[in-house]
């Protein structure tokens, strides 16, 4: 997908709708008691058919467009997970997202600081997201690929690449052979 532009200053009253309707669910999420039934029918109404089995999402989490966010099969996502997902966000199956990381597709035009420039993330599936890493619009992080703890991820990660540093850059390749497909 393409970036695009949103202008707030001109309103969307669906955008506006769904934004304050993923807040109040998030909200809801993150004051309820942890694994509860409760919790799990509010991460049901935050994201619809949008989620996959067995998938895991521990609060607290903060997803202000949850209708731009499709997540797959067997994904764990740990605590203190942020996303600006204007852009839209799709986690495929079996990936591991740890402690406090943040993704962001938008972000704000250099001249027009109003605009919001939107780029898709995607993150591939079988792969791990280290504590604190940060992933920037318009990144695909490859299939089997690492990210290292408190990595920033500005540009794509190769399938099976191990990536670490800011901003984060090859460190190893792993064998994309030895993975249980």
């Amino acid at each position: 997908m393409e970036e695009f532009i949103i202008d707030p200053r001109i309103p969307d009253e669906e955008r506006t709708k769904e934004s304050i309707r993923s807040a109040q669910i998030c909200h809801k999420i993150n004051q309820a008691l942890p694994y509860s039934k409760e919790q799990q029918k509010l991460i049901k109404e935050l994201f619809g058919d949008n989620v996959g089995q067995n998938s895991i999402i521990n609060s607290p989490v903060f997803i202000n467009i949850a209708k731009n966010v499709k997540i797959g099969y067997n994904c764990i996502i740990m605590n203190g997970f942020q996303c600006m997902s204007a852009g839209g966000l799709i986690i495929e199956d079996n990936v591991l997202i740890s402690l406090n990381c943040t993704i962001a597709t938008n972000n704000h035009d250099y001249y027009d600081r109003m605009l919001l420039t939107c780029k898709p993330v995607v993150i591939k599936k079988n792969a791990w997201l280290g504590v604190n890493v940060t992933i920037l619009p318009g990144v695909t992080i490859g299939e089997n690929a690492v990210v290292g703890a408190g990595a920033v991820v500005t540009k794509d990660v190769p399938d099976n690449a191990i990536v670490a540093g800011i901003p984060a850059k090859v460190i190893k390749v792993l064998d994309g052979e030895k993975f249980n497909k």
